[in-house]
């Protein structure tokens, strides 16, 4: 896999189909794969938070996430070829699942969120695709019980449902006591938007780089900080390095 290196992050530059088929290929061999998505604010966390860094770049397939980071790729020269969305990823790997007969632990969200997610897909596909699942309150101590849990639960897939870098951290501590499950992704609010708690923008603002206008309307006071503060200092960074070239 090919990658580039922008503002201190790897990113591999693939499309969804071909990481798709390099997790469907992992899971068949019985190997593990570690996956991260990054978009902006994340990428501007990582300037400062050192251990965030280290968990997202030591990570085995790292896709852009937000629109935001592929037009910063074509700007620093650096083009990848499109946006891998973490939640779009995870829909496919559900019906990847279906079809392929792999097991899916569902890790994250409030317990009433990951129910619905749990019987949205049990309905839409089967209950045989489910390994367990969790929600995502637990305090330090009782990470590696839960990394045990779920390593034991037989899941080829692992999708957790957490904010950062609590997910990334998480994933990347822990890798070794899930060796078993041959996929472990972070999916965010992934289980907000599946269990229909929060809506997704339209196709249009998605294809416009504006989803994260559309989440800001929906939360303001809670989303002002993370997506027009954190955007404003990702453009200032992307262009001091455009300038820096």
């Amino acid at each position: 896999m090919t990658d580039i290196y922008i503002l201190n992050t790897h990113i591999h530059n693939l499309s969804m189909e071909e990481t798709l088929e390099i997790i469907d290929s992992t899971i068949s061999k019985g190997e593990q794969l570690h996956h991260v998505v990054v978009n902006a604010g994340k990428i501007v966390a990582m300037q400062t938070d050192l251990q965030l860094r280290q968990s997202v770049n030591k990570s085995d397939l790292i896709n852009a996430d937000g629109q935001a980071v592929v037009w910063a790729s074509r700007i620093l020269k650096k083009p990848l070829k499109e946006r891998v969305s973490g939640i779009d990823l995870m829909v496919n790997l559900v019906a990847l699942a279906a079809k392929k007969k792999y097991k899916v632990f569902f890790f994250g969200a409030k317990e009433g969120v990951v129910k619905e997610v749990v019987n949205k897909y049990s309905n839409q596909y089967s209950s045989d695709i489910v390994a367990g699942f969790r929600n995502g309150y637990f305090k330090k101590e009782q990470e590696q019980e839960i990394a045990r849990e779920i390593a034991d639960s037989g899941a080829n897939i692992l999708f957790v449902a957490i904010s950062s870098p609590t997910k990334e951290n998480f994933l990347y501590e822990n890798k070794e006591l899930l060796k078993k499950v041959n996929f472990i992704m972070g999916v965010g609010g992934s289980f907000d938007v599946v269990s229909g708690k929060v809506k997704r923008a339209p196709l249009w603002m998605q294809n416009y780089g504006l989803e994260w206008f559309y989440r800001f309307a929906q939360e303001p006071k809670r989303m002002w900080k993370r997506y027009l503060v954190g955007n404003s200092k990702f453009m200032y960074l992307v262009l001091k390095e455009r300038l820096k070239s």
